[in-house]
Order: C-alpha cells, then sequence, then structure tokens
C-alpha cells in the first residue's frame, strides 16, 4: 500500500497547489446526483448519499451547495447520469483504470480513446486489467490528537487491514466488503472522513526512469481534467524522486 499512500498524498499536495476546487465539487454533485437518483433524498436510509454528503464536507463544500444539489437531483425531469469504466494500458505497459460518471456515454468513450491515443496508450476492453486491481475501502481523516493505539484496536475489529500516519493524516484501508462496516465504525467514533472510497488498489507497481514516468503522468493528469472522469487509477510506481518532481 506504499504507493497508494505516496498519491493520496500527491494529490493533498496538488490539490493544495492548483486550487482544482470547482472539479472537486462536480465530482461529489455528480455523486450526489446518482444518490438520489437511485435511493431518494433521506440520507439515513441511503448509504450512498450518505457518503456522498461525507466526501462533500471532506472538501469543504458549502451546505447550501450540498442540499442545492440534493434538491436539484430529486426533481424528475434533472438530468440522468451512467456510471462506466475504462480499461488500458499507457506508455510502458502502465496499466490505467477509468471511472467515469456522464450523460452522454458517446462523447465520454470517444474523449477517453482520443486521450489514449493521443499520449501513446490504448484503450482496451472492460475486464482486461482486473487481475491488476483489487477495490479496497480507503478512509482519510486528520490524526489531530487521536490516540493511535486506541485508534487501531477500535478500527481493526471494523475490519481495517491497514492504518497509516502520515503528514498529519490517517489513511485505513479495508477489503471492499468491509467498507460500510468501517464508515458505522468512524461514524460511531464521531470521526469526520476527509474521504472515504472504493478505490481500486494496484496488486503490484511498475517502475520507470523519470522522463517516462513523466510521460505517463501526462496521460493520467489529462483524463483527470476530463469533465466526465471521476477517477483515475494506475500501476506506476510513484519513487521519491517524482515525488519531488510532482
Amino acid at each position: 500500500m506504499s504507493g497508494h499512500s505516496k498519491w493520496s498524498t500527491i494529490k493533498r499536495k496538488k490539490g493544495a497547489i492548483d486550487a482544482k476546487r470547482s472539479k472537486m465539487f462536480s465530482k461529489v454533485i455528480k455523486d450526489i446526483t446518482v444518490a438520489v437518483k437511485e435511493g431518494g433524498t433521506d440520507e439515513e436510509s441511503n448509504p450512498r448519499l450518505r457518503l456522498a454528503i461525507a466526501n462533500a464536507k471532506g472538501i469543504n463544500m458549502p451546505k447550501e451547495n450540498v442540499q442545492r444539489a440534493i434538491s436539484k437531483a430529486s426533481d424528475k425531469d434533472s438530468k440522468s447520469f451512467s456510471e462506466v469504466t475504462y480499461e488500458g494500458y499507457a506508455s510502458h505497459g502502465i496499466a490505467v483504470f477509468v471511472e467515469c460518471t456522464t450523460d452522454n456515454l458517446q462523447r465520454t468513450v470517444s474523449n477517453v480513446r482520443s486521450y489514449f491515443n493521443k499520449y501513446g496508450g490504448n484503450l482496451g476492453k472492460n475486464g482486461s486489467l482486473s487481475f491488476i486491481f483489487e477495490r479496497k475501502g480507503i478512509f482519510t481523516f486528520p490524526a489531530k490528537d487521536i490516540d493511535m493505539d486506541e485508534l487501531e484496536l477500535e478500527l481493526i475489529d471494523a475490519g481495517a487491514e491497514e492504518i497509516e500516519n502520515e503528514d498529519g493524516i490517517i489513511t485505513v484501508t479495508t477489503a471492499m466488503e468491509d467498507f460500510g462496516n468501517m464508515m458505522k465504525k468512524l461514524d460511531s467514533m464521531k470521526i469526520e472522513t476527509e474521504g472515504a472510497n472504493l478505490e481500486r488498489i494496484p496488486v503490484n507497481t511498475e517502475t520507470l526512469s523519470l522522463e517516462d514516468a513523466k510521460k505517463v503522468m501526462k496521460l493520467i493528469d489529462i483524463i483527470e481534467e476530463d469533465d466526465d472522469v471521476q477517477n483515475v487509477f494506475h500501476n506506476l510506481e510513484l519513487t521519491d524522486e517524482m515525488m519531488e518532481e510532482m
């Protein structure tokens, strides 16, 4: 999981530097919309909506924005979104998994394919990367005054596989099937997460030279900038040298 922790750190630093708040808000609003369409506006009976609202708090989205998104999504004439994934390889054989939420599937697949083609990669068939990534629950929250020994005992009982404290941020990893249990446990402990998501973690990572890695990251960055894209996962090993560059 060390590679994942490094990438989480990079994303936090990049987010602070690039100030891509509007993109982050857009992602959460889509999550809220899909959640409301699927399970209604009551967050107590709609765990997906509860999760989306928690993630909205994690990025400091104003409450009025959240409520506006919920109200808009509950309108039967509001835009509907489909969730779709794409799998492919960047240059040098780096696996790339893309999660999208879109109101136009044709536009989305056309855009994603064009990014792969432009940056020396190729889009593959769905399922082709199933052996490379595992779905894991990833929770992040500030360490603050938390007693790590006590926290570990509590969270291991709820299914924590790994608990890391880096740069004042605690990252908890669970199996996909323990995601809900961990959400309930953190709620019961009054711990507000900055992020709580099912992510695709590479079983093994690939190391490239700095120059080759930069080319791969150009593809990752351009995909992430697409409005239809929610998440991008890859199996490139992020070395200390790359961390400094980024």
